[in-house]
């Protein structure tokens, strides 16, 4: 049987406007704004390891032409 994962609590100081795009961004994808904050610390995970193997991360239209290259991470 697997050992239960143990959670860890952190305090988190954010400016008004950051916080209700948070509330914003939970509320339209029906989530917590725990969990918006646990996709991007997944998200940045994966732009950090593109980064590390000299990959570029962005974004693609429907037809694979790059829109938008994420930069500064």
């Amino acid at each position: 049987m697997a050992a239960e994962k143990e959670s860890v609590r952190l305090s988190l100081n954010l400016s008004p406007e950051l916080n209700e795009r948070l509330e914003q961004l939970a509320s339209s994808n029906h989530t917590t704004k725990a969990e918006i904050l646990r996709k991007a610390i997944a998200l940045y995970d994966v732009v950090a390891e593109a980064k590390s193997e000299k990959k570029r991360f962005g974004i693609l239209d429907q037809n694979k032409h790059l829109l938008t290259e994420i930069v500064g991470i």
